[in-house]
């Protein structure tokens, strides 16, 4: 190897590790920041910057924080809200998946471009539309009403499905059907229970999404004091005298604490699902 080759390998390699510790930096730096400041007493925050170490660390703050925001509450609407999107996304999705991947039907592919369709709108521009539905019905200020607005299949699910289910053979469901089992049967008993690494992903992404949705929540669940969720529970220190962020990074860090608990024991499922959902065997 020359001396250019040399200085040439030791450049990229010099350029590639910089790249990766800056990147590294510039993701951990908002983290080290919210932890600093959650430690930290008001009139600490408003004197020091917010990468100065606390003098002295202020549990207190994650205590006022989650009685303040109400944050049992949020928690336990969260969970309620998350576990029956969860239930009924996987159900139709999985469902819809099955028909369009082993029914041949008129329309059927017009239905495949209509989802891939309405996936390019973005949500927001047909919220005018879906607010005044949400009203007729009265569903405003009402966790049900919350729910079915997220229990809406999306393609991405959809497409995590018939992905799996196209790796899955006919003649499954063929022997199943001539042994007397319905459509029904070979769907739940036999078909459904192979989907798991595919319910793994779509768990993940669906519930990631539910978990940190914020917009909706603050739009449809008006009454703050009683329909609060884990995402709206922190506006409550937001207002217009200014924002208390002490007690903000605060409740972050107890928002954040579950899904660190959950990915730390399941971190093998997890891993596995997404590996599966990625590629098509």
């Amino acid at each position: 190897m020359t001396a250019k080759n040399r200085i040439a390998k030791y450049l990229w390699m010099f350029i590639k590790y910089f790249s990766l510790i800056l990147a590294g930096f510039i993701a951990v730096l908002p983290v080290a920041s919210c932890v600093i400041t959650a430690f930290k007493t008001p009139e600490e925050y408003a004197s020091t910057n917010v990468m100065t170490l606390p003098g002295k660390f202020y549990f207190k703050n994650f205590t006022e924080a989650f009685q303040k925001a109400n944050m049992g509450v949020a928690f336990l609407n969260s969970l309620i809200i998350l576990v029956v999107v969860l239930f009924f996304s996987i159900m139709f999705g999985a469902m819809l998946a099955y028909i369009l991947n082993r029914f041949t039907f008129p329309g059927r592919g017009i239905i495949k471009n209509l989802f891939l369709f309405a996936s390019l709108l973005p949500g927001i521009a047909m919220q005018v539309t879906v607010y005044k539905i949400m009203y007729n019905m009265h569903l405003i200020n009402s966790i049900p009403g919350y729910i079915i607005l997220l229990c809406g299949t999306d393609i991405i699910s959809v497409t995590i499905f018939i992905q799996f289910f196209e790796n899955l053979p006919n003649s499954l469901d063929e022997s199943a059907i001539m042994d007397g089992c319905t459509y029904f049967g070979v769907f739940f008993k036999i078909l459904l229970p192979l989907l798991k690494p595919a319910i793994v992903t779509v768990m993940i992404l669906k519930g990631v999404g539910t978990y940190n949705e914020y917009y909706m929540a603050n739009l449809y669940l008006q009454d703050k004091s009683r329909l609060v969720t884990v995402a709206t529970s922190l506006y409550k220190f937001t207002g217009p005298l200014g924002n208390q962020y002490n007690y903000i990074c605060a409740g972050v860090i107890i928002t954040l604490l579950p899904a660190l608990i959950i990915f730390i024991l399941c971190q093998k499922q997890i891993y596995g699902g997404l590996a599966a959902g990625s590629v098509k065997g």
